[in-house]
């Protein structure tokens, strides 16, 4: 079985993944601070290839993020001009899934 995902549930996907994403960044710098009084070669290779790491990630995020809100304002834009564009059309579709919301929870009863 194939699951699809539609705009609204990617893009929601895709902000639990930045905000893990994000998170994941805080526990390591965390870690980091933490170890900060830990000697040792091993330790000091370490903590500079996770602090080189850290310091690429944060980057890709903050595009990612930039991206993310490009997006949802072009969406929200074309919604918009869409909606001035064909008034009756989106009246009528908001009715329509009125109507069908209606009617599940009327059978759900």
């Amino acid at each position: 079985m194939s699951a699809k995902l539609t705009g609204a549930e990617s893009e929601v996907g895709k902000e639990k993944l930045m905000q893990d994403f994000r998170l994941a960044v805080a526990d390591t710098e965390e870690l980091l601070r933490a170890t900060a009084g830990v000697a040792g070669e091993k330790v000091s290779a370490a903590r500079a290839r996770i602090q080189e790491n850290l310091e690429s990630a944060k980057a890709r995020l903050a595009v990612a993020e930039e991206a993310f809100v490009a997006k949802s304002k072009e969406a929200a834009k074309a919604t918009d001009e869409y909606v001035h564009e064909n008034p009756w059309k989106a009246v009528g579709i908001g009715a329509a899934v009125g109507v069908i919301v209606g009617m599940l929870i009327s059978r759900g009863r």
